[in-house]
């Protein structure tokens, strides 16, 4: 298994379910859960417990939540090691959700993560740890002149970086940097941010994200077709393929995460890139059916008979170098 740094996010989600359908400008009964997310960090719990060896440096507050946080990098068997700024609270997202788990709004309290400066990520002790490391994970939750310096500390060693949108407000961040990027993970609405257009359908994607410098990534839309595309030689392609049909949606949240580390996982084991996301989207299966923005459950054999009673997902489209499998 590989050495993953993860760098970005780590925070708390507050989710609040309606018991009934959500009523606009009206009082809606319901109920609360807190529980620890971010993107960099729901992607390095799913990667720890799929057994690789993970290390999280992640911004903090000085309060309660960050204990909560910490808490749950311990459960996920991962190496915490927070930016902790003690005269700040930890940082939040609040989110409102459907009985069905589909999102009706969310508020995302984070301004602590706009002060951490480039120069404290790249210690000479967190350099350290990026020589030490097979992947540079990361979210698009700091500053970009931060992760700027992050994509050129990776490229200068050759570390791969898988990043984690976020959202189309933060995704911009990288612009700068796409080139440097070995797979970003987002949905349509932060692909379109990047190229400045939507594309009228999936097979359109690799076409106008390469066009803006990006070497590989995926684009999804919940149920609908997701797209991939990867540099070559092994595993270079791209792909659209229709996920099949999930009979119990639980939750959304995370689920995109999820997709990002089955490919993730696929991608560190050397897998084609059809392989590497097939195995994102029975992950992302596996975690919208449940509560949460991660599977506590989560082991590579629950991934691997998740895998095996799926059903398999259509194919739409597929260019490579290689035939198909």
């Amino acid at each position: 298994m590989a050495r993953i740094l993860a760098i970005g996010g780590a925070h708390i989600d507050r989710k609040g379910w309606l018991a009934g359908p959500h009523r606009p400008g009206a009082s809606n009964p319901g109920h609360w859960e807190t529980e620890a997310g971010g993107g960099a960090f729901n992607a390095a719990r799913n990667l720890a417990r799929l057994g690789h060896e993970v290390t999280l440096v992640a911004p903090r507050g000085g309060d309660a939540a960050a204990g909560l946080v910490a808490r749950a990098a311990t459960d996920a068997g991962i190496e915490d090691c927070p930016l902790t700024f003690l005269d700040r609270a930890t940082p939040s997202y609040t989110a409102i959700l459907e009985p069905d788990g589909n999102l009706v709004t969310a508020l995302a309290d984070m301004a602590l993560y706009d002060l951490v400066p480039a120069r404290r990520l790249l210690s000479s002790r967190l350099r350290k740890r990026l020589t030490e490391a097979d992947l540079l994970l990361a979210d698009s939750n700091l500053p970009e002149s931060a992760l700027s310096a992050l994509a050129e500390a990776a490229s200068h060693i050759g570390l791969p970086l898988a990043v984690i949108a976020v959202s189309p407000a933060k995704v911009v961040r990288w612009k700068q940097s796409l080139a440097r990027i070995t797979c970003l993970a987002m949905n349509i609405a932060e692909a379109a941010a990047l190229t400045g257009e939507p594309a009228q359908t999936a097979d359109q994607w690799p076409a106008l994200l390469s066009g803006k410098g990006l070497k590989g990534g995926l684009v999804s839309a919940g149920a609908a077709p997701v797209a991939a595309f990867a540099p070559g030689p092994q595993g270079a392609g791209e792909i659209i393929l229709q996920p099949p049909a999930l009979d119990h949606l639980q939750d959304v949240t995370g689920a995109g995460d999820a997709l990002a580390s089955g490919y993730i996982d696929g991608l560190l084991a050397g897998g084609s890139i059809r392989d590497n996301l097939v195995r994102g989207i029975a992950l992302a299966r596996l975690t919208a059916s449940v509560r949460g923005p991660v599977r506590p459950d989560l082991s590579q054999d629950l991934l691997a008979g998740t895998l095996e009673a799926m059903p398999k997902p259509a194919h739409i489209q597929f260019r490579s170098q290689e035939p198909l499998a």
